[in-house]
């Protein structure tokens, strides 16, 4: 295969907040991708940033809050297949930020909300719900799509 023709994967990261037994999902508008349906705070690399930076300006663009990216730990890894495009995505959990969430997207996002993580709205995008109940099996890795 020429250096050109070589196969290229997509890699996003995903934020895992949890609060009182609730997890922070955010409804999805005007992106082409799953729109009206609930997924976390996300975002694809920019590049020459490792999965913590990532996460952590994808929550500060996306909620407004500050994450160290010390209080940060991988929790579950996902390969994902469309036939469109093939992903990695990095599942990052933190306990610890430093205020109020507030959308700071709204023309992407049409809110953002808390949910029992034992109760998810059935409108989940399916690779968030099967990543989050890996999660709560302990499940460091999945597949979906394939």
């Amino acid at each position: 295969m020429e250096k050109n023709n070589r196969f290229k994967i997509f890699i996003a990261a995903y934020l895992v907040l949890i609060k009182d037994g609730q997890i922070l999902l955010s409804k999805r508008a005007n992106t082409g991708y799953q729109d009206g349906n609930f997924g976390l705070v996300s975002g694809h690399f920019d590049g020459a940033e490792t999965a913590k930076q990532c996460i952590a300006r994808e929550a500060k663009e996306e909620v407004g809050i500050t994450i160290k990216p010390d209080n940060l730990k991988v929790v579950h890894v996902m390969h994902r297949y469309r036939p469109e495009r093939e992903y990695i995505d990095i599942y990052l959990e933190s306990s610890v930020w430093d205020k109020k969430l507030k959308n700071m997207e709204p023309h992407k996002c049409e809110g953002i909300e808390w949910f029992p993580i034992e109760e998810l709205p059935d409108n989940t995008i399916p690779e968030i719900k099967l990543a989050l109940d890996n999660i709560k099996k302990k499940s460091f890795y999945g597949e979906i799509g394939w």
